[in-house]
């Protein structure tokens, strides 16, 4: 599924179902795929592994191998992206290693008597702004790319799709990983 490749992928799909391997157990490492392998640039990927497990709970073989094969085709045939897995593997080694960032007093909880004298104010709330985003801070300290680059590879990704949101929204570039910067190819 990783490469792409999907008589590779029915291949080893059928010797697992073979093998007597539990369907769950595939279905398992179907939604695996979906998230770290297709990720951002196919999120729909997420929802079909999802209802694979659902149905294979629900079916069994014989019947299994065809939700199986369809959700394992899905995986395969997709585009290919690994920001949320490299994104939080970044944010959980700073999580570990740093010192908590404050929540900025914006953010804080404004909605009771005396929140205001406790500087609990401030927030911009992105759906009253016409392009749904104001620049406010979020994570003082974190710069933008640090955790989250982008994957985005054509325009028919979400995730390229959502880079181009956001270029046009902010005006400034979405953080791209080395691997998508251009002249990197």
């Amino acid at each position: 599924m990783r490469g792409s490749d999907p008589d590779a992928t029915l291949y080893w799909l059928a010797r697992l179902i073979h093998s007597g391997e539990d369907p769950r157990f595939i279905a398992r490492r179907i939604l695996i795929h979906a998230s770290e392998d297709v990720g951002l640039a196919d999120n729909t990927a997420l929802q079909t592994a999802a209802a694979a497990l659902t149905a294979v709970q629900h079916v069994g073989y014989p019947e299994a191998q065809i939700v199986l094969a369809h959700a394992a085709l899905h995986i395969a045939r997709a585009p290919k992206s690994n920001s949320a897995c490299r994104g939080i593997g970044a944010a959980m080694a700073y999580v570990k290693s740093q010192p908590m960032i404050p929540v900025p007093p914006h953010l804080r909880d404004g909605h009771y008597a005396g929140a205001a004298k406790l500087g609990h104010v401030g927030y911009q709330f992105p759906h009253d702004d016409p392009r749904g985003w104001v620049e406010q801070t979020y994570a003082p300290g974190i710069q933008p790319g640090q955790f989250y680059q982008s994957d985005g590879r054509g325009s028919q990704t979400f995730e390229a799709r959502a880079d181009a949101w956001w270029e046009r929204v902010t005006g400034q570039p979405q953080p791209k990983h080395a691997s998508e910067e251009p002249g990197s190819e």
